[in-house]
């Protein structure tokens, strides 16, 4: 069943700060394969410009992907969670994601379609920093795959 366009420009309250630590940002560069010494190293992160460890570009992935849980179980909106696959992913940033950021992600649903029976969402999360700064932006596309037989 098409899920409903009225839920295009709906946006879900921030989330609860998540608190960016050196260790989170090693064990990620070091998840990924990524040697780039600004990553685990502070001295190196300031001979660069940061004022501490900065994290890999893709590191906010896993803090915009929970915070668009809130839109995938949203009960109003009637996505069904079970067929759901990650179509796509993009970041815009304004600055890099550093150790010590409490960043917030307000979430907006951007695009609702369907296709070939499966329903497409694309997510807007803006990331901010404590202080109400935007960090990044991060555009994530759900697919959610047509029944058997449908």
């Amino acid at each position: 069943m098409a899920l409903d366009q009225s839920f295009v420009g709906r946006s879900y309250p921030p989330t609860a700060p998540y608190e960016v630590g050196r260790e989170k940002i090693r064990e990620f560069a070091e998840a990924v394969g990524d040697t780039n010494p600004a990553y685990v190293d502070p001295a190196a992160a300031r001979q660069l410009g940061h004022t501490d460890v900065i994290a890999p570009p893709t590191f906010v992935f896993a803090i915009t992907f929970n915070a668009a849980g809130e839109v995938v179980h949203d009960p109003e909106l009637g996505l069904d969670y079970s067929r759901v696959v990650h179509g796509d992913q993009k970041f815009a940033y304004t600055r890099p994601v550093r150790a010590g950021d409490r960043l917030t992600v307000t979430s907006t649903i951007e695009g609702i379609k369907s296709l070939a029976g499966n329903d497409i969402i694309d997510v807007r999360g803006e990331v901010h920093d404590e202080a109400g700064d935007h960090v990044v932006t991060a555009w994530t596309k759900l697919v959610s795959r047509a029944a058997e037989g449908a």
